[in-house]
This record gives structure tokens, sequence and C-alpha cells, in this order.
């Protein structure tokens, strides 16, 4: 008789059944603690910049440019260069940002993991990765896996001929899936229900950048797998400009990206096995298993679309606007069945050759991206520019391949290396260094005798710092861009209220020394103490000075328009109705901040008791002592003397049991820290009687780590 095993199916994996699915519509949490430190196997005294400083970068490099040509039986390069590979997955790395909300991008090593590691436009990017081993085994903790998977791109152009933009290392490894970044709501691979209107490219869904679930771009056999450049026009400007770039960027990172390498669909790609997640153990965790033929080289199979665009293509050179301009084109199917353009005519001469077997000639190839390059008006007119300026072509090029894969990095501060560019660029949001040395209680105490009101002052710091996202290492309080275009305009900031404090304290900077911006947060911090000190405790927050002003000029205002809060639940604010539910708002808003959720507790709960709602309303304001940082938010929510009535619009009486009169107002932002079950433990810790002091020190902590967040330069 078989013995019953002794462990719980599928219990502790990936594809169990978590015990949260008997309740699809609780309150997932999860994004706040996807990064825990148990996941990594480095450990809390591990520094990565430490680590790079032991990091041998020339030898990295040249034993980089000896892999380019180093071609593995078991995965045979292209034409004996790898150059073609690992540029796409470098892009593939990088491609993956997106502007509206940071995430994304190959600052973090997340390719190596799903959804991304399986991909259907990843396929074969395992084996670029496994290629890579031997180095990273090498150079071990002293350069990252997303270190490694950037650099490989940049060092494959500079052996095909480009004279590159320069590389910063910095990029520290996750070690565990980003299980909850949206991706989309499709439950299959290249589904298609992102748009609000089929015919309409610009309708996409935000925060969304590709056209597909499992795409990183566009789909290269045109919208909807149907040829037609024009359309696909819209598309590939939609995506791009959601990715950060601009129409001479997208047709530089096109031609420059198709000048080398090729396609690969010698085959019927539905005899393509698992992708690696779903790949069984002898595959070594790799997947797409290709049983066509020998399963590599000239039989390999990713994209379905097969050929290369140019007649040299381990060389980075003119050849690709040569190919596409120089010739018209056709459709034609690929052998793997995907739809392509092939040259109507063309001499074998100016044929790629196979890449295996120099002697053979084979058909050269242009995806439906490809064509709208020629028939777009205006990406045509920059090819044509490109094309009269080749040296311009390979500088736009280069700059534009730098952003592709630095513009997730955030300020040069974090950049490393010999490589980093002295430049600075308008898209890395540059900040001169602020003063440091002025005085600064005397700052504070011009700030005190001001008039200012202490939610105004905690307010205005608040809405300066929460534009930091930790996607993409933008925003924050440096740079004091509030009282710029487009920030200072932004509803969530309360115009005109933004602009009365900034007039008391603009000029208290000028007379002190201080920047703008450190003046800012040191109004935040002095409200902080003054309400603590209305509760009874003596507290000085923490205050690191050196932040810089930055300009107009400094800044690219169409740039920052995504960062602009729609839902701020800290100050209990909506700009409007929204699909999703308020709280789940601001969990998204927390997890860009870099916050927990215990901080996120203690921080909505200080706020509402200091009285600094959006508007000053008074929605969850649950104390007769607004202005002091007492834990009356939590006190009254979690007293059962108390009923929650709904009220309407997306508000709630609180009422007494006994008497039924109304005693407060309340959002589902206020009322969730009360029903969620994770939630209410952490409330309940600062509604106990001793814990008074600890809800004061924590909020102050937390606060600080909100002012400080993005100023890598401390």
């Amino acid at each position: 008789m078989q013995g019953k095993c002794p462990v719980m199916h599928g219990a502790v994996t990936e594809t169990g059944t978590s015990v949260m699915d008997w309740w699809p519509n609780a309150l997932n949490l999860d994004i706040l603690h996807q990064h825990d430190a148990k996941t990594d196997p480095m450990g809390q005294d591990f520094d990565y910049r430490e680590a790079l400083k032991t990091l041998d970068i020339e030898a990295l490099k040249a034993d980089m440019r000896a892999l380019m040509t180093d071609s593995q039986d078991w995965w045979p390069a292209d034409w004996g260069h790898y150059g073609g590979l690992m540029i796409r997955m470098s892009w593939h790395a990088a491609g993956s940002y997106r502007i509206a909300d940071g995430r994304g991008g190959g600052g973090t090593g997340n390719q190596r993991f799903a959804p991304l590691n399986s991909w259907p436009d990843n396929v074969s990017l395992d084996k670029a990765r496994r290629l890579l081993w031997p180095l990273k085994k090498k150079y071990g903790n002293a350069v990252s896996w997303a270190d490694l998977i950037v650099l490989a791109g940049t060092i494959a152009y500079e052996t095909m001929g480009l004279k590159t933009f320069g590389f910063g290392f910095g990029r520290p490894d996750i070690w565990h899936p980003e299980k909850d970044v949206y991706w989309g709501s499709e439950k299959e691979w290249l589904g298609k229900d992102r748009y609000a209107s089929a015919s309409d490219e610009t309708s996409l869904e935000n925060p969304l950048a590709a056209v597909q679930m499992g795409l990183i771009y566009v789909n290269p056999e045109g919208v909807d797998g149907k040829p037609d450049p024009m359309k696909t026009a819209e598309a590939v400007r939609e995506t791009f400009a959601r990715m950060a770039m601009n129409d001479e960027e997208t047709v530089a990172l096109t031609a420059g990206g198709h000048t080398v390498g090729k396609t690969h669909g010698n085959g019927d790609a539905s005899k393509l096995g698992p992708d690696p997640e779903g790949a069984d153990v002898e595959m070594q965790g790799l997947g797409w298993a290709n049983p066509n033929g020998k399963g590599v080289g000239r039989d390999t199979i990713t994209s379905g679309i097969e050929g290369a665009w140019t007649s040299n293509p381990t060389k980075f050179d003119m050849g690709y606007f040569d190919m596409l301009l120089d010739h018209e084109w056709e459709i034609s199917t690929s052998p793997a069945g995907a739809r392509q353009w092939q040259p109507v005519d063309i001499a074998e001469a100016d044929m790629p050759t196979d890449v295996e077997d120099p002697s053979i000639r084979t058909m050269p190839i242009m995806t439906d991206a490809d064509m709208a390059m020629k028939v777009d008006p205006a990406y045509r007119a920059i090819m044509d520019k490109f094309r009269a300026d080749p040296a311009y072509f390979a500088d736009t090029f280069a700059r534009a391949w730098f952003k592709l894969t630095h513009r997730d990095m955030g300020p040069k501060a974090r950049y490393f290396g010999p490589d980093v560019p002295a430049e600075d660029l308008i898209w890395q949001d540059p900040v001169p260094a602020g003063a440091t040395g002025y005085d600064v209680d005397a700052v504070k105490a011009k700030i005190a005798a001001s008039g200012l009101s202490v939610a105004d002052m905690v307010s205005t710091a608040w809405d300066s710092a929460r534009t930091y996202r930790g996607s993409d290492m933008r925003g924050g309080t440096d740079g004091a861009r509030i009282r710029l275009a487009p920030q200072k305009d932004w509803a969530g900031n309360e115009p005109e209220r933004l602009a009365r404090v900034l007039a008391v304290l603009e000029p208290i900077a000028a007379e002190t020394g201080a920047s703008v911006a450190d003046t800012i947060v040191l109004a935040g911090n002095l409200g902080v103490e003054t309400a603590a000190k209305a509760a009874g405790y003596d507290i000085a927050v923490p205050f690191t000075p050196g932040r810089g002003d930055a300009s107009e000029a400094m800044t690219d205002a169409d740039s920052f328009a995504p960062l602009e809060p729609l839902a701020d639940g800290y100050r209990n604010w909506l700009k409007q109705d929204y699909a999703v539910k308020p709280e789940e708002l601001l969990l998204d808003r927390t997890q860009l901040m870099g916050l927990t959720a215990a901080e996120m507790t203690v921080l909505v709960g200080g706020m509402r008791a200091i009285g600094t709602n959006h508007g000053g309303t008074k929605h969850g304001v649950f104390t007769d002592r607004e202005g002091a940082l007492t834990t009356d938010f939590f006190v009254n929510l979690t007293d059962m003397a108390y009923a929650w009535k709904p009220a309407g619009n997306g508000t709630y009486e609180v009422v007494e049991r006994k008497t039924g009169a109304a005693k407060w107002t309340a959002t589902r932002i206020d009322l969730v820290f009360g029903s969620n079950s994770v939630l209410r433990a952490y409330a309940e810790v600062y509604a106990q009687d001793d814990n008074s002091e600890k809800f004061v020190n924590d909020f102050a902590a937390a606060w600080t780590k909100v002012m400080d967040a993005g100023r890598f330069g401390l």
C-alpha cells in the first residue's frame, strides 16, 4: 500500500493556493512587503556601493568583450558574435520601464524572475543571462546581476563599432519576483484588453506602456498582428512616449537597435517547450526547448519573425537606413507563420549571410515598426536627417541608449565608475548642491515667528516630499520643484495655499542663506515638533541640510507631469473617483515612497491629528485636540462606543452607539485602519494607553524618512 505523502502539495510554492484566495476582495498589503529583508541572501550589512569599490572594472569590461565572440556549442552565437543577443537582453531589461509610475526597468535585475523571465517577448534571453554566469561567478559580489545585464548591451555595441556615451554602475539586485507590479489585467500571454478604445492607441490604460501582455513595446507584426505601418506608428509613438522617449529618440533607438542582430523564427513556434517558470527540473532553469532541427543556430525560434535587417548585422553602421529606405517592401510570411516585410527586389550581394554558413545568403526583413519609420511623415523626416549626418545619428543613438539603460537609476549621485558622463542631462533631474553652513535654529526661529499654522507647515513639506518614487528614484524634497511648473499648479498641492506659504518661506530662505528646499523641510519639522509639544512631548526631528533649489532650466516639466498625485490618502484626498478603491491607491503611493505598512499607519494617524487634510476637511480628524500629535485617531477608531454608517459619496458618519448622534465623519481611508485585520493590528498598538510616546517617536522617524527620501548624496 502506497504511503500518504507527508507534505501539503503546493502549499508553499508559487503555484499553491494562498489562504487569502478565499477572500479575493480583501485589501492586499503584499506590495508593501515584496522585498522583505528575509529574501536577501547578502544580509543587512552588505553595501553594494562599497562592494563596487573593489570591482576591477577594466578587467570586467575586457572579459565582457571576449565573451562576445566566445561562441558556445550549447547556444552558438549568430555569425560568431553574441552582440545582438546581449543587446536585446539589456534592451528588454531596461525597456520595461514606464514613466507613469516609474516601475520596470533594468535597475534591479528583475529580469531574472517571473513574470519577466518568462514573457513571450523575452524568449531566449534566459540563454543570454546564462552566458553571463561565468562573469558573475568570477566577479561575485562586486558586480550585481542588474549592472551585468545592462553592461552587456553597452559593451556589445562598443565591440560592434559604436562610440557609447558612457555607463554607470550602481544597480543593486532584488531577490524575489515583483509579483505585485501591475503589468495588465489580461489572463493569457499576448492578450490585449488594455485600451478604452480599440481604434485609439492613446487610450492605453495607465500606467501600462506595452501594447499587449508579455510584450516590451509593440507587436512587430502590426497592431493586433495586422500589418499597417501607419497604425503601428501610432502605437510606437504612444508606447515610446510612455517610456520617456520623444520622436527623435524613438527613431534613433529603432534604427540603432535594428542595425545589428537578427530575428529568429525558422520553425514552428507552437512546438516550443514551456517557458522557464513552467519548465521541468531537467531544463536547468531554462525554457522554450526547441525541437526544430538542431534547436539552435539557424533553427532558433524567438519572436517568430525570421531574418536580419542589414547586410552586416555585427557592425554598427548606416546599413539599416540603406536597407529600409533604398528598397520597396512587400508582406511575406516567416517559416514560423509570422507576418513580416521583405524587399521586392534586392541584389544577392546586399543580403545578409546565414548565421552558420557565410556562403549562404538570406533574405533581409523589416517589421511593421520598421516600416513605420519609413511611412510616418514625422519619423521619416528624422530618418532622412540621420541618414544625411551619420555622426549625428551615432551620437543621438548613443545618448538615447544611455537614457534607456539609466532612466530608472535616478540622480547621478547613484552612478558609479570611470565611465559616468560628466554632462548633466535634464532627464536626470539635476539639482545643484545646497548650502550647509547656515544657522538652522535661526531659520526655524523665523519660521516660528512667521504666523504660518502647523497644518500649513506640515502639509507643504509633505506635498514637496510625497512626489518621491523609489521605483525610479525621482521626486522628493531635493530641488524644491514644488515651487515650479508643473507642481505648483497641481490640484493636490492646493495652489492658492501653496503660493501663500511659499511667499512666507522663500524670503526666509533668502535672508538666512538656506535653500528653499531646506526651508520647506525645516518648516515641516517645526510643525511636527510643535504638534508633539502640544501633546506633551519635547522632540527634535532629525534634519540634515544641503538640499538645493532646481531652476526651470533644470526641470523637464513634461516628464514631471506623471508624478502628479491623483490621490493622497495621507491627506485624505482624491482628485476624482477611480475604478480602484481609495485604500488601494494609498498602498500604491506608500510603496512608491518606500514606506512599510507600519510607517503608513503611524503617518496617517498623525497627519489626521495634526489636521493636514486637503482643503481642511474634517474627515478622519477623530479628536478634539486638532493640531496636537496625539493618538486620538487610533483611540477613537478602535473604540466600540462608536458605529460607522455610510453617508454617501464615499464618506461615513461615526456615531455614538447609545444616542445615534454623529460625532465625526470619515472616508474609507480612515476606516480601513480599523476594519482591515492587519492594519487594525497596527492601529491597536498606537491606541494602547502605554504607547503615546512611542507613537510620537515613530511618527518623527517615519516623517524624517519621507523628508530624506531621494537624497542619495547623503
